[in-house]
């Protein structure tokens, strides 16, 4: 057995490289968000209307989104809307969440972000009434350890360019921010990462707050968790993530993609 004598970090290499041998489906990027939306309604993200979905659009300073007035559960690649950054819709048809302004304070300010994700799932709506930063201790959280923010005051309703500007200077370089009374925004350089942050940052809150309900949470070892950190991160990952979940919203969306 050759493996036997390979260090964990030669075996770790070796699987990343294998995993370039899996396949990937070409979605469009309004079909990816259109599968995002039913993903995360699937995954307890729904929230009635609050909360919105954007991607960057091919125009500049343009982004893809949902229409207002639509639940995540009725988004389809054909109904998504084209805005600008004022939120006017390019074809002049539906309107946009207002409260979107702030996804375009976060591209402008980060220009690695393709994709973010702002709701309000149960688990992340309950710890934020706590006031306390996202704790990760356990394994399979470890893509958002020392990579999400903590906004510990609430700002109201988040329709103003004030709330663009301090959520976008919070997020900082990490890719998740725990908004205090609200809920959670990931920024993600596809979207496939994005929704994959989504789904982990409510499991991460749902795990903390099952811990904290029966002792105290331990810390994770820094550099164990840094090195998982780094093994759930990258691209691929994220993609063959990403095709999996999409999957499973097919068997029972199968309208969502169509365009």
């Amino acid at each position: 057995m050759q493996t036997a004598l390979l260090s964990k970090q030669q075996l770790m290499q070796t699987a990343q490289q294998n995993m370039n041998l899996i396949q990937e489906v070409n979605y469009t990027d309004r079909q990816k968000l259109a599968l995002t939306c039913r993903i995360l309604f699937d995954h307890g993200h729904d929230a009635g209307l609050a909360g919105q979905i954007t991607c960057r659009a091919e125009q500049e300073n343009s982004f893809i989104t949902q229409r207002f007035g639509l639940g995540f559960d009725e988004i389809t690649a054909a109904n998504l809307l084209v805005v600008d950054q004022d939120l006017k819709p390019l074809d002049q048809q539906g309107m946009a969440n207002p409260a979107n302004r702030f996804h375009t304070w976060i591209y402008q300010q980060h220009p690695e972000v393709n994709c973010i994700i702002h709701t309000h799932p149960t688990h992340i709506a309950a710890l934020s009434m706590l006031r306390v930063p996202l704790a990760i201790s356990q394994m399979d959280t470890c893509a958002l350890y020392e990579d999400c923010s903590f906004v510990g005051e609430w700002p109201g309703v988040p329709v103003g360019n004030e709330e663009g500007i301090f959520i976008s200077e919070a997020l900082g370089k990490n890719r998740a921010v725990l908004l205090s009374h609200h809920g959670q925004l990931v920024a993600g350089k596809s979207i496939e990462e994005a929704c994959n942050l989504a789904l982990l940052i409510e499991r991460a809150a749902r795990l903390q707050l099952l811990a904290m309900s029966a002792g105290q949470i331990q810390p994770i070892p820094h550099e164990l968790a840094k090195e998982a950190h780094d093994w759930l991160s990258t691209d691929k990952r994220n993609k063959v993530n990403f095709a999996y979940y999409a999957r499973k919203a097919l068997k029972n969306h199968q309208d969502c993609i169509e365009e």
